[in-house]
């Protein structure tokens, strides 16, 4: 999760960028957000602030790690995704997809994921990043419906199913014994189906 155009996995750049979201991931759990400087990510991540900075534009992105990547590995799913399926069933599915983490993966995703919904420094910064998956799948929810991405179904479709997703994780922060990947397709089952656990 950090800047489009990241190196591939394994070279020296992405090494230093791994090196960088593990060790503000540890310092941030430890001691709090506002507490740790960037300097001291960069020394416990024996780097320079300017390789830092090169990586991480700020604090905050260090914690949010590849999120480029993740966006638009979304987009992806999304423009491939087949055009006979309902849409939110396809946004749906395609959140799932690309939050399928491997089990060595989850102790940094929970660290992450931690600090991202808990933490009041990162609020504002979360907004933004937010807003860039809102868009992609009001895009595309416009492609499918001849709707403007501004108008209020692409929007709503956007909003709702991030707000989905979101309560997936915290739920699975509270609740580790079940698969993240069962906690989100439980969500959007709930969103799909207008809520059939609340009866009728």
């Amino acid at each position: 999760m950090t800047q489009t155009g990241a190196a591939p996995a394994g070279t020296p750049a992405e090494d230093a960028r791994a090196r960088v979201e593990r060790a503000a991931l540890e310092l941030f759990a430890q001691r709090g957000f506002d507490a740790v400087t960037a300097d001291e990510v960069a020394d416990a991540a024996g780097i320079s602030r300017r390789t830092f900075f090169r990586h991480h534009p700020t604090k905050a992105d260090a914690v949010w790690g590849d999120f480029a990547r993740h966006v638009a590995r979304l987009e992806e799913l999304l423009r491939s995704a087949d055009p006979a399926r309902p849409v939110l069933a396809t946004v749906c599915g395609a959140y799932v997809d690309v939050n399928d983490y491997g089990p060595e993966d989850l102790p940094v995703l929970r660290q992450r994921m931690r600090l991202i919904l808990t933490e009041p420094a990162l609020q504002a910064h979360s907004q933004l990043r937010y807003a860039e998956i809102d868009r992609v799948v009001a895009e595309y929810v416009a492609r499918r419906t001849g709707d403007a991405p501004t108008a209020l179904l692409p929007r709503l479709v956007g909003a709702g199913t991030r707000a989905a997703a979101m309560t997936a994780f915290a739920v699975w922060l509270t609740d580790d014994r079940v698969p993240l990947r069962e906690h989100l397709t439980r969500a959007f089952d709930e969103l799909t189906g207008g809520f059939p656990s609340l009866g009728r």
